[in-house]
Parts: structure tokens; sequence; C-alpha cells
């Protein structure tokens, strides 16, 4: 990431990635990005055949192009609607709890995994409807081998690699899910969450499986890199940090969080901004061009692979200065205005936007509420980096000691 912010500052918005086997432009910049996601876009497939994320989601909706990514957009979007989140809020509170009921006071945890151990519940019980809290550990390394699969690595420069090692954990994966398919067609009524509505669509068996295993694997791991990111920056900020519990001590109390909670968390909100601005999940997009496409200063030829860095972006002195700096005071409202959408795009821009935005920025103030309420941080020190898997997540992970705050009457533990 350091070599291709230094290559971004000398060479500008577009660069060419020549390796033995592979070749790529890559592009960052508000121009840039507006070019691949808006004016350009019908140009470009999001389908690569012979990529491990084509070959692991099949047919799911981040892997699909044109009218049957349109249609499967229409058929998803209802149950991820900011009108339907409301819903989902206690469950959300119950997950969490599910997960810091088991922390012990002082002990330090690493925050990546429990992150991940509330992002899989709560997606699991909101959009499929299971407590997925008894085949949490069974399913763990199963989940962990289908990230690991789609990960950037020696596939990228040689699509024939031998790849050991999946085949058994990718298949206990599908297993489960299209168990949950069986047992929803069962009922009278399919519901109105996720699964329900791909049943009430029609779907067959194996597109439902693919829409299943995108927002598992897309949807849990883009929440549990935010949060994860989130603690470890206000861990190391304790300024930050006591602003942020005073805030939600003024606005939540003792009372459990609720989705007219999340609309008083205003600094909270800005910390979960510059988080996203400066370790993106998702912070590289991956498109072939579909033809031979002429952008602003730069051409492509049709067939080559074109990578649009959010990260460089987000980290652009051009736009930001002091970028590396942790600062949420950046989207104060004064300072807000001061961005394009295009300059700032954690969950991509134009039409094929991230079908999951409102549901996580809530999820994400709900959970930060619920363990800052229940606990006290305190970092417990080692060096954090950000490693490329299939999101930009901390490695080798967030250390933090927690230390229970005392409940006071109206909360008891």
């Amino acid at each position: 990431l350091a070599a291709l912010q230094v290559f971004h500052q000398d060479l500008g918005d577009a660069f060419q990635l020549v390796l033995p086997g592979f070749s790529a432009v890559m592009l960052a910049g508000p121009t840039a990005n507006r070019f691949v996601l808006v004016e350009a876009r019908d140009r470009f497939r999001w389908r690569m055949e012979g990529d491990p994320v084509a070959a692991l989601l099949r047919h799911g909706v981040l892997v699909e192009d044109g009218d049957a990514h349109d249609e499967l957009r229409r058929v998803m979007s209802p149950p991820l609607h900011k009108a339907m989140i409301g819903k989902y809020v206690d469950a959300m509170v119950r997950c969490t709890d599910t997960v810091i009921g088991a922390w012990q006071d002082g002990a330090p945890l690493d925050f990546l995994v429990e992150m991940r151990r509330i992002a899989l519940l709560i997606l699991m019980e909101t959009l499929l409807g299971v407590d997925f809290a008894p085949d949490l550990n069974a399913l763990w390394q199963p989940i962990l081998k289908a990230i690991r699969y789609i990960s950037p690595g020696l596939w990228m420069l040689w699509s024939g690699a031998p790849r050991p090692g999946f085949r058994e954990p990718l298949r206990q994966l599908d297993d489960y899910l299209y168990r949950l398919i069986a047992e929803r067609r069962t009922r009278a009524e399919p519901g109105h969450d996720l699964l329900g509505a791909l049943i009430a669509a029609g779907l067959p068996d194996d597109s439902i499986r693919d829409q299943l295993l995108t927002m598992l694997i897309a949807g849990h791991d883009t929440s549990t890199a935010l949060l994860a990111w989130a603690f470890y920056l206000l861990a190391a900020h304790p300024d930050a940090l006591a602003r942020v519990v005073a805030e939600v001590d003024a606005v939540v109390g003792d009372t459990t969080p609720t989705l007219d909670h999340t609309n008083g968390l205003n600094y909270m909100e800005q910390v979960i901004k510059e988080t996203l601005r400066l370790y993106p999940p998702i912070h590289l997009g991956s498109r072939l061009a579909a033809e031979d496409i002429d952008g602003p200063g730069w051409a492509i030829p049709a067939g080559r692979r074109v990578l649009y860095s959010i990260y460089l972006t987000h980290r652009d002195r051009t736009y930001w200065p002091d970028a590396d700096r942790f600062d949420p005071d950046r989207f104060s409202p004064e300072h807000a205005r001061q961005h394009s959408p295009y300059q700032y795009l954690p969950f991509g821009g134009g039409p094929r936007n991230c079908i999951g935005r409102a549901f996580a920025q809530v999820e994400a103030k709900i959970v930060l509420a619920r363990i800052l309420q229940r606990f006290e941080l305190q970092y417990a020190g080692g060096h954090v980096r950000p490693h490329m898997g299939a999101t930009l997540e901390p490695h080798p992970g967030v250390m933090i000691r927690v230390r229970k705050r005392t409940p006071s009457a109206a909360q008891p533990e």
C-alpha cells in the first residue's frame, strides 16, 4: 500500500501495473472513480471468469452484470432498505450481548476476532432468521477459509495455481446454507427477511445459495473490519474515546440502544466516517474492460483488468490535509460539505453502491454504543498494520484490555 501511494503521488490518477502474467491499469482519485463507477460503468464488467470470487460466489449479486444483477438487486433490496433497519436493532443488541457476556474483566481480547463473532451473529439472525450461536464454532474455520479463498494471492498472477485445503470447508459451508434453505421452504410463509424474500421471488436453491453466501461473506467481513478498526483507533486515541463514551452516556445512558439513539450519536458517526476513510474495508475495486475505453488522460484496452483504489483516494493529500492522521472532526458539520461523493466512497458509488450501506451504518453505532456502555477499553499494545484480505483488516489483530464499567441501579449487569 505504501509503495502504491508513492507511485500515485508521482503519476497522478492512473498508472499501469505490469507483472509476469498479470497486467492491470490502476486508477485513483475522484475523476477516475466517477469515470469507472458512473460515466463508463456500462463499458466495464464485474464478472471475471476464472477468478476465485466468481468461482465461490457463482452467480451472486456481487459478480453479476446487466439485467441479471439488476433483478437480483431488486429482490434483495427490500430487507436491507433503511425502513427495515429499525426491526433489526433489538437483534443487533442481543447478538452483541451474547458475545460480550463471555468477556472476562481485565482480560486482553483480540477485537478482530470478537467483532467477527458479533458481525456473524447479527447478519445470520437479521437477514437469515437463524440463531447462529450453536453453529458458530463449527463453521468458524469454513468461513475463514471462504474469506481466504477470495483474498488476493498467487491466483492473481497464476490463474492455475494449486489451491489445496479449500474443498472440504467450502462444502461444509454449502451444506449448511442448503439446509437453511430447505428448512425455510417447509414453512407456510417464507418470511420477510432476506432468505424469505429470495424464496418468495421464486429463485431456485442454487441461486439462493449464491446470494446467501455473497451476503454472508461480504456482509459480515466488511462490518468486522470496520468495527475492529474503529475500536483500534479509539483505543489508540484516548481523547476521542473519552468523547465518544461521554456522548453514549449522554444520549443512550443506561437504557438499551435503539434506532432513535443512533440519530443522536453525532461524534460517533464522525469517528465511523473517519475510520472508513483511513481503512475502507473494500479498499480496492476491480473491473474488466469490455471494450477499448478512452478515459480522461488514459487509454484502456479491451480485456484489461482495471483496479481503482479507494484507499489511495482516501489518503490523497490533494484532498485530505494531513491525510494519514486520525481526525474525526474532518466530518464535523462545518467540514462535511468539503468532501465530494467520489473523493470519499467507502460504500462505493453510482448505481451499484453497497446494498447494505444503511444496515452497516446502524449496526456499527449499535455495537459501539453497547460495548462502550458496558466496558472501559485500554489498548494492550502491539504493532497493527493493514492487511489486504477480502477486506482491509488490522493485522495481526487488535488487542484491547476490557474492564467492566460500574453499572448504575438502572442497568444491572
